[in-house]
């Protein structure tokens, strides 16, 4: 197995686990992790909709979501508390650094 292909094994692996972490932990709001990590969910279903583009794929926006959330996104949403104004305060303060 050349390098390349090993790499892109492990890459794939690893992206599972994220994608299952992440699914595993709704109570991680996406505000929170773009405060902190400057990524979210969408962020990942938008990169994984490019990267599927890439390699000629047709993949809709919520069909990549779906993929990230384990469920549509629109259930996910539903089920997540509003963002509190500390939250929105501290995303506009990251912002604008």
């Amino acid at each position: 197995m050349s390098n390349s292909v090993q790499h892109d094994k492990i890459e794939a692996a690893a992206f599972r686990r994220l994608v299952s972490h992440l699914q595993s932990h709704p109570e991680v709001q996406n505000i929170d992790l773009m405060i902190l990590a400057d990524f979210c969910r969408n962020c990942l279903a938008d990169w994984y909709k490019e990267a599927a583009e890439q390699e000629g794929l047709d993949l809709t926006r919520e069909d990549a979501r779906e993929r990230i959330y384990g469920m549509p996104y629109s259930e996910w949403k539903a089920a997540q508390p509003e963002a509190t104004p500390e939250q929105l305060a501290a995303f506009k303060a990251r912002k604008q650094k």
